[in-house]
């Protein structure tokens, strides 16, 4: 693993341990790691030297540090700690650090210093150090000596340095001597918000973007178009656009505080299903049943039309999002839920065989749509992923191998249990609704998450209901994401919404930077989280 180093301001007595006269304590190599880690910090003295006469102090081992979510290894030493001080240093080894080391100044109350090469008492240190094979959201931060050190294999690994060290030093509290070896479980970490059913402002997203980076969260889902509306600003096709939505200015304001955060945006425009507000502009293209009634948010997929709006709109939006995960929907195309999809719509069925073939059905067409639409995001060099309903059984078309599912639920008609889709060799992302779906209202089945559950009873490999799939699968699961659905959404408000979430995202990330069973009980977890805010 790469080593990082922050290095932190000497003769820093912080209280936090009894003192007493001795011999200057020991180091971190006379005791193991609290995780097991076998490496010990090195010395602080070049060996055949001799101390530096003079009275010393001994301080008690130090204590693995409590952050959200809890480090993975903490190689305990005996010393005073770090805090920061005004007028202290963060200074990087490389200016592709230069954005996290001016956050973390800020935020500390420490001065950037830029690119240095000497240390001084009280630095803070940002360093790249590239080891092959490591994890590159990996980090090592240092604590030793009057200074911190913190180094990883990218910038994102430093980050999340940072991010613990924001924690531990929290409201006055010390970095505790030694060394934090840490790296998140899954690679995906996301949280999904609904804003096509309710508008949400530019603000409240910008705030859940730096609470979910100082938790290490490293996705946002946009799910910004439904039957309920469309909000984001459009020039390829403005008439669809809702009278509350986003400017693109607004978007890119966003877009950017993500970046700062290594939080990468989802975007996610739903179809063929759920394109009620594209289609109130255009009537032409709603599915109808062979006796003319509309269904509900259906586009006609055997319109050339309706894929050519859709294309238009995933064109537009790929320019204006960066990043390689791109959600495609799929679910819940309401042609499908009809006991018979040929009878019920004959436009489709003769568009299907007529694409596929005499013996192609309406599901072979709704496939075939997933994959053009696929096509067209890979254009753009995007990974697709779909809700697990628009993947389906005994279909002659097959979903392209490389669009990912994002497994929700196990309700929907034909219910595939997960390990189909693990078996067949797919990358799956956990969206449980029995434990990630915050739906507003409370509508159907569904109740509000507890983080209390989440933290007692979810893993990434819980994946429907409560049963976890066999750990062999483990690999194929990227992560998970927590989700708000505003079905109901005037039953809360902006703040509301934020409350309610504020736990269960905390013990989500929790259990997907670390799916072991936490030291904390969860009255130790929600206490820690009140005292970081």
């Amino acid at each position: 693993m790469a080593v990082a180093l922050v290095v932190v301001a000497a003769g820093v007595s912080l209280g936090l341990w009894a003192a007493s006269g001795g011999d200057g304590g020991s180091t971190a190599s006379e005791a193991g790691s609290s995780r097991g880690a076998t490496a010990a910090a090195p010395p602080d003295r070049a060996p055949g030297t001799s101390p530096t006469p003079g009275p010393t102090r001994s301080y008690a081992l130090s204590e693995t540090p409590r952050t959200i979510p809890a480090v993975r290894d903490h190689e305990p030493a005996r010393g005073p700690g770090w805090r920061p001080e005004k007028g202290n240093r963060v200074v990087v080894d490389d200016p592709a650090l230069a954005d996290e080391g001016r956050l973390v100044a800020g935020e500390l109350g420490m001065a950037y210093a830029g690119e240095k090469s000497d240390r001084r008492a009280g630095d803070l240190r940002l360093a790249l150090n590239a080891g092959e094979g490591a994890n590159p959201e990996s980090y090592v931060m240092t604590v030793r000596g009057g200074r911190v050190e913190i180094a990883g294999p990218s910038d994102a690994g430093v980050f999340y340095g940072t991010r613990t060290l924001k924690q531990e030093t929290h409201d006055g509290g010390t970095a505790p001597e030694g060394v934090v070896k840490d790296e998140p479980a899954k690679a995906q970490r996301g949280f999904m918000l609904d804003i096509a059913r309710k508008h949400f402002t530019a603000g409240w997203i910008e705030d859940r973007i730096r609470e979910l980076g100082d938790l290490k969260f490293n996705q946002l889902g946009l799910h910004f178009s439904d039957d309920q509306g469309f909000r984001i600003e459009s020039s390829s096709h403005p008439e669809i656009v809702s009278r509350q939505h986003l400017t693109k200015a607004q978007v890119r304001k966003i877009i950017d505080l993500a970046r700062s955060r290594h939080i990468t945006i989802v975007p996610e425009i739903d179809s063929p299903g759920h394109l009620g507000a594209v289609l109130d502009a255009h009537p032409d293209l709603q599915l109808r049943t062979a006796q003319g009634s509309a269904v509900q948010g259906a586009i006609d997929i055997s319109k050339a039309e309706s894929a050519q709006i859709v294309d238009d709109l995933l064109d537009e939006y790929a320019d204006l999002f960066p990043g390689g995960p791109w959600h495609l929907g799929g679910d819940e195309y309401q042609a499908l839920t009809r006991s018979n999809p040929e009878a019920s719509f004959p436009q489709l069925a003769a568009a299907a065989r007529e694409k596929y073939g005499s013996g192609a059905t309406v599901a072979d067409l709704t496939t075939g749509w997933l994959n053009d639409r696929a096509d067209t995001v890979r254009r753009h060099q995007r990974v697709p992923r779909a809700w697990n309903d628009g993947f389906f059984r005994g279909t002659s078309v097959q979903a392209a191998k490389d669009i990912q599912v994002a497994y929700w639920t196990g309700k929907e008609i034909g219910a595939r249990p997960p390990l189909e889709y693990l078996q067949a060799g797919r990358k799956v992302i956990n969206y449980n609704d029995e434990f990630l779906y915050y739906v507003l209202g409370e509508p159907q089945t569904f109740v509000y998450p507890t983080g209390e559950r989440i933290y007692q009873q979810w893993t990434p490999r819980v994946l429907r209901g409560t049963e976890a799939v066999p750990a062999r699968y483990d690999g194929q699961i990227l992560g998970g994401s927590f989700a708000v659905w505003c079905d109901l959404a005037n039953s809360q408000t902006e703040d509301q919404v934020a409350a309610g979430i504020r736990m269960p995202l905390r013990a989500t990330v929790q259990k997907l930077w670390d799916p072991d069973k936490p030291e904390l009980s969860w009255a130790e977890f929600r206490a820690l989280a009140d005292r970081l805010g």
